[in-house]
């Protein structure tokens, strides 16, 4: 059961969550308090006696770090650094709530992509409005290059990441190719070893019928050995008995 601090600090966490998808102005000063209040948080509850598991304990920190990431980032003066911060972000994998279908950082980290992308989108197209006066606009004027320059720098950035990944689902893909055709493998060894042991039972179960047929007509042979020793030995007992009778009454003792 969780701790009262860890239930704060879940309350805390999901109000946070909630802030950081809301646009904010930039007089907001709440949200960092709040991560600064979860830092502390998050410091004692590692060291609570009735603390989480690791792995809990973990996904917290990256919880608080990504919170942490995105305001810095936030404070970045170019769409295209802001941009670039967000890439590296890491939101938490699992929800922070029960009613949570996906975990609510990843949803922050998606939206805070897609403004980062549209301002460096606007400011690469000179979309953006600008009430400023003529000096601001001479500067604006020489921005483009050096936005340009970012801007591949960046999809440099995105490209290798691109690259990696495909990379990666490549080697992920032949993996469980392997992966598969290791297993119809041993499915078809275990298969032929199931087989074979199926033979080797219904040979051992023949052997066994045909040692037991053997078995008993030894038993009824031997049987009937010593049925006829048996009448043998008996005649012959009975022969020399009458033998005997026979020899007295014809030579009788001398006196």
């Amino acid at each position: 059961m969780a701790s009262r601090l860890e239930i704060n600090f879940i309350r805390l966490l999901s109000r946070c969550e909630s802030m950081a998808s809301e646009k904010r102005g930039e007089a907001e000063w709440r949200l960092e308090k709040y991560v600064a209040a979860l830092e502390d948080m998050l410091v004692a509850l590692r060291k609570s006696p009735s603390k989480p598991t690791q792995e809990v304990l973990t996904e917290y920190t990256r919880k608080v770090d990504f919170l942490k990431g995105l305001l810095e980032a936030e404070k970045l003066a170019s769409p295209t650094e802001k941009a670039l911060a967000n890439q590296f972000l890491a939101p938490g994998r699992t929800p922070t709530i029960a009613n949570e279908r996906m975990p609510a950082t990843k949803t922050v980290h998606i939206q805070s992509k897609a403004r980062c992308t549209g301002e460096m989108r606007d400011e690469l197209l000179g979309t953006r409005l600008s009430g400023k006066a003529d000096g601001d606009l001479r500067n604006r004027r020489c921005l483009p290059l050096d936005e340009r320059q970012s801007a591949a720098e960046l999809d440099a950035v995105l490209q290798h990441h691109h690259n990696l990944q495909e990379k990666l689902a490549e080697d992920m893909l032949n993996l469980a190719r392997n992966l598969k055709n290791n297993t119809l493998a041993a499915q078809n060894i275990i298969k032929q070893d199931n087989q074979t042991l199926s033979q080797s039972m219904r040979q051992a179960d023949l052997n066994f019928e045909k040692l037991k047929t053997e078995s008993e007509r030894l038993e009824q042979h031997t049987k009937k050995s010593v049925n006829w020793l048996l009448w043998l030995m008996l005649i012959l007992v009975s022969f020399t008995f009458i033998s005997m009778i026979l020899f007295i009454r014809i030579f009788p003792r001398l006196r």
